[in-house]
């Protein structure tokens, strides 16, 4: 079993990796080897696993280097690779660029190297694939109407995904991942990011700064559940995804203000003292524009896809995880 991991540098990616060498195989095929491809160069460990691990630096908008990423025939492919949401807003060009053009290389490599070539290819969509204005409770069946460049790239990404998989060039797997909740490490430039902030930074002692209103909602899963999510898609029987080929995959319903009471349920008044309120008007747009509901995400849950039950579960899911079972905050 050949893997491939596009974007595999990123902190979703490095997770799968050491989620994929704890289950070994995908559908009773032992993994030997995980082609990790990225747009940076990577600085993390690659021994240590009992498969092979190279990593490699490869610009996916240019056609050449996908098609020799592809020559290999990976088995499997995880396409991660993408501009976050404040970046693609901000930088029009480089979104398309990268979340259109890049995708459509590699399926396009995908697509002409053999005919008897057919890989899993398990797509990282989004949430903001969605636009208001909503159901009290929105499902599958929800109308894809993104009010974001982002939304707009990651629709369109499935929509290719379902044509190559329709005509048979692949296997695909599209996954709308919620919001990432707790994302460890530093800050990155998705507007999304303030979800995280106020919740890592306060149980480290640090300063955190709410930058929208506490209305502001959100769907969102650990970074934990989405590892799941990925090798669940990698071996699950896409017989019954049909011609849909994307799911919106289960999630915790919160505001910004339900965050900070979980925070204080399990942390204390002390930690959630670390947080100061300073509104950003471009973060606040563009979570205003997203505004979503509560997901029923009935179809995943019925194809195997599980996730935390509370937010609160979401905070211990990231001590225990990224904290050592220990909240730093509460000794400063």
């Amino acid at each position: 079993m050949k893997i491939l991991i596009t974007g595999g540098g990123g902190m979703l990616g490095q997770k799968l990796i050491a989620g994929l060498a704890k289950v070994g195989s995908l559908n009773g095929k032992k993994i030997e080897s995980i082609s990790v491809v990225d747009a940076y160069k990577q600085s993390q460990a690659l021994d240590g696993f009992d498969f092979k691990i190279t990593s490699k630096i490869v610009d996916i908008t240019d056609r050449a280097e996908c098609e020799a990423m592809i020559a290999e025939k990976p088995d499997v492919i995880f396409h991660l690779a993408a501009i976050v949401s404040g970046e693609a807003e901000s930088d029009f060009e480089k979104g398309y660029r990268v979340n259109v053009d890049g995708m459509r290389n590699l399926f396009e490599a995908i697509r002409l190297i053999s005919n008897d070539y057919c890989p899993r290819v398990v797509f990282t969509s989004s949430v903001a694939v969605y636009g208001g204005p909503y159901l009290e409770v929105a499902d599958d069946n929800f109308i894809l109407q993104p009010a974001t460049s982002y939304g707009v790239q990651k629709a369109i990404g499935e929509l290719l995904l379902n044509d190559y998989s329709r005509r048979g060039f692949f296997d695909g797997v599209g996954l709308r991942i919620p919001t990432l909740c707790v994302r460890p490490g530093l800050p990155n430039s998705a507007a999304s990011g303030v979800f995280s902030n106020i919740i890592r930074e306060p149980l480290m002692g640090i300063e955190a700064t709410l930058t929208a209103g506490k209305d502001a909602s959100m769907i969102f899963t650990s970074p934990r559940s989405a590892v799941g999510f990925l090798i669940h898609a990698a071996q699950m029987d896409t017989s019954g995804l049909g011609a849909r080929r994307s799911l919106m995959m289960p999630g915790i319903y919160a505001t910004l203000g339900d965050e900070i009471d979980a925070l204080r349920r399990v942390a204390g008044d002390k930690i959630v003292g670390f947080i100061k309120e300073e509104i950003d008007p471009f973060v606040q747009e563009m979570l205003k524009s997203w505004n979503f509901p509560k997901f029923d995400a009935k179809r995943a849950r019925s194809l195997g896809f599980t996730c935390e039950d509370s937010f609160d579960e979401l905070i211990k899911t990231h001590i225990a995880d990224e904290l050592g079972g220990q909240i730093p905050g509460l000794t400063k």
